[in-house]
């Protein structure tokens, strides 16, 4: 019992010190420095500043509801806890990631930048009301107006982790951990009214299509992602 606590012991002490050698050789060159900071800086400001304005003017000009052939026929579940601790739980892994091995942040960071872009696009032309029967929030205002807002096309908690499905899809069991993420999203969102389908189907085809947008935008971030490690 003591070799073996010994022995996990000097295999986390190898994968820290690891961690620490990648980010030293990253950090070290100024180039790939300032390329992570305006990766940082860019995800900021579309997650924090565009996004927010493009869901209050979605609540601004939200309509009707309208007949969805799935809703429809499902009664409506209380998924609220789901809907927001896995979000919250899909973004720090995905920042443990980027920690883990820092030359990948960039081309992650843009990708997400991107999706959050489009879909605030998306959001702005898109003014459908709530369905008529959905989960309510009870997490106060803030959490609320993020997370529950009008902002219904395409839903961002499917695109989102299939969106890291593939950025790592040479990593069969990320690949497989995002997709499952993905697809517990779509559940989630359908038994809670929170999404109509076709907000969660189409996220599926859009994603991959911003996909293929950000290797064509950044190449140079995508060859170094390619060496990613963990």
């Amino acid at each position: 019992m003591e070799a073996y606590t010994r022995e996990r012991l000097w295999a986390n002490k190898r994968a820290h010190t690891e961690v620490l050698r990648r980010h030293k050789r990253h950090w070290v060159e100024e180039h790939r420095t300032i390329e992570t900071l305006i990766s940082i800086a860019a995800f900021f400001i579309c997650y924090f500043i565009i996004f927010p304005y493009s869901i209050n003017f979605a609540n601004t000009h939200a309509g009707g509801s309208v007949p969805d052939i799935i809703l429809s026929n499902i009664p409506v579940y209380n998924v609220v806890d789901f809907f927001v601790y896995g979000m919250f739980a899909l973004v720090t892994f995905i920042a443990a990631l980027c920690i883990l091995d820092p030359k990948g942040s960039p081309f992650i960071l843009n990708c997400l930048s991107i999706f959050v872009l489009i879909r605030s696009v998306f959001v702005s032309l898109t003014h459908l009301g709530p369905f008529a029967t959905h989960a309510v929030s009870d997490f106060g205002p803030i959490i609320t107006n993020a997370f529950f807002g009008a902002d219904f096309f395409f839903s961002g908690h499917t695109g989102a982790p299939f969106l890291m499905a593939l950025i790592f899809w040479d990593n069969k069991v990320l690949r497989y951990i995002f997709i499952i993420w993905s697809l517990f999203f779509a559940v989630i969102v359908l038994l809670g009214h929170l999404h109509y389908s076709i907000d969660v189907l189409s996220a599926f085809f859009i994603t991959y299509t911003i996909y293929r947008i950000c290797v064509w935008l950044f190449p140079a971030d995508y060859m170094l992602f390619e060496r990613y490690r963990i």
